[in-house]
């Protein structure tokens, strides 16, 4: 038994040759590699076959019958731009052969050759449409993605969530994170992407409560020219853009069931058709999904195949929301809020005893305003929006305790202001405060 060739395993070839005998011994060649190979005896069968399946490359002989191999290679160039040709040529035709290098072939080989070189030639062949592919998908992912942060916790809850993904990411199976909005599931995707051993492949994500049903079937698989209004160019679907990497679903709850058949396939053999289009593509994608749903609801009531829930549910990471997060306010405050910016203690008790319906995304909206408002880079709790410091304020009281402490506030803000002989800036300064919190207090104990 011939031992399978890791570098050319699993690849879709196609073998274009008149010559009967010829094509059949390169076919099962490369089978006994691990290839699946198809084969054609002319130019039009050829480009029959390619136009139902994505070849990844092509040994195309260069004087047949008909369609000659340079018209081929013209055709597939036009119609299969990721697909790599190899020519076949006898000694007379060289020249010809050079001509196809020139019209975007990879290489040519000159008959006869030991079927070792043309493997030489093909794996050589894939590496060149991997490196394109690669260039490709990091343009692409450049235009869509944006950096992500790092996941930041020390509560209980989130050292659970850490711990599974330290486990769950060097692996290739599909997960399922649930979360409410806002809590930070694509954190968990990227973390879990970061530790799989397609680190260096890219990470792709989209959204699907965001898409009528109409483009979101067009941006995961793609589309060809003409395939629907609008369809000006073809276009690249985010599984291809993934291929070799990640790709994140998040809202997956809020898919359409008509997508959700074809989303099925594709987890189950690679395999789908970009809209508008009879050919096959072959991807290697590791999919996660995210949703706030409760999906086993979902699929007793109908609305997700259960089929589909079990292919993306090998493993579930439940991201627990902000307020179950104890101790971790204070952390992502000091975070979001970056160098060189100082928060008051009433402030951050505040935001800590706030519930948090919006999670972190709400918290990072709550600090970013609250920047925009502070002074001297001192975010202080009137910076704050009022369903947060109002129940901080109501619940420190009006008792007489209360009062007794603001009559020692208010006699000890006077004293500092009569000491700096009514200078405010300095008497903030001498309180710790900012000029702006000062002004607070004058006004709330009636100093003029």
């Amino acid at each position: 038994m011939v031992e399978k060739d890791a570098a050319v395993e699993n690849i879709d070839l196609l073998v274009v040759d008149d010559d009967d005998e010829y094509r059949a011994t390169v076919a099962r060649r490369f089978a006994r590699r691990g290839c699946r190979v198809q084969e054609a005896c002319d130019g039009v069968t050829a480009l029959e076959l390619a136009a139902r399946r994505q070849f990844h490359v092509a040994v195309v002989d260069l004087v047949m019958p008909g369609l000659s191999g340079v018209e081929l290679l013209g055709k597939l160039k036009e119609n299969s731009p990721e697909c790599e040709v190899v020519m076949l040529t006898g000694q007379g035709s060289i020249e010809t052969a050079v001509e196809a290098m020139k019209r975007g072939a990879h290489d040519f080989l000159t008959k006869p050759f030991p079927l070792a070189d043309l493997e030489v030639v093909v794996r050589k062949a894939l590496e060149q449409r991997q490196l394109r592919k690669e260039n490709r998908q990091l343009k692409a992912v450049l235009e869509r993605t944006q950096p992500g942060g790092a996941m930041i916790g020390q509560s209980p809850a989130m050292k659970e969530v850490l711990r599974l993904i330290e486990r769950a990411g060097p692996t290739d199976k599909a997960i399922l994170i649930q979360g409410e909005s806002g809590a930070g599931k694509e954190l968990v995707a990227r973390a879990l992407h970061q530790s799989s051993r397609r680190a260096d492949k890219p990470l792709v994500v989209i959204n699907c409560a965001a898409l009528t049903e109409t483009l979101l079937e067009s941006e995961l698989f793609g589309h060809e020219k003409g395939s629907f209004t609008g369809a000006v160019s073809a276009k690249q679907g985010l599984f291809e853009l993934a291929d070799g990497g990640t790709l994140m679903i998040d809202e997956v709850g809020e898919m359409p069931g008509s997508l959700q058949a074809k989303l099925l396939r594709v987890l189950e053999d690679g395999s789908f058709r970009r809209v508008g289009s009879l050919k096959e593509r072959r991807v290697d994608v590791r999919l996660l999904a995210a949703t706030n749903r409760d999906m086993a609801a979902e699929v007793k009531a109908g609305r997700f195949r259960e089929d589909l829930f079990y292919r993306i549910n090998v493993m579930s990471l439940e991201l627990p929301p902000l307020r179950e997060r104890e101790g971790d306010v204070a952390l992502l405050i000091r975070n979001f809020l970056g160098p060189n910016w100082e928060i008051e203690p009433d402030a951050v008790r505040a935001l800590e005893a706030y519930h948090w319906p919006g999670n972190i995304r709400q918290l990072i909206n709550v600090i970013e305003r609250a920047k925009i408002l502070a002074d001297d880079g001192v975010v202080d709790i009137e910076d704050l929006p009022a369903e947060i410091r109002r129940p901080a304020l109501e619940g420190a009281g009006h008792d007489g305790v209360g009062d007794r402490l603001d009559d020692i506030e208010r006699s000890h803000v006077i004293e500092v202001l009569e000491r700096e002989k009514g200078n405010k800036a300095r008497a903030a300064r001498a309180l710790g405060i900012n000029r702006r919190s000062l002004y607070r207090l004058l006004e709330k104990y009636g100093v003029t």
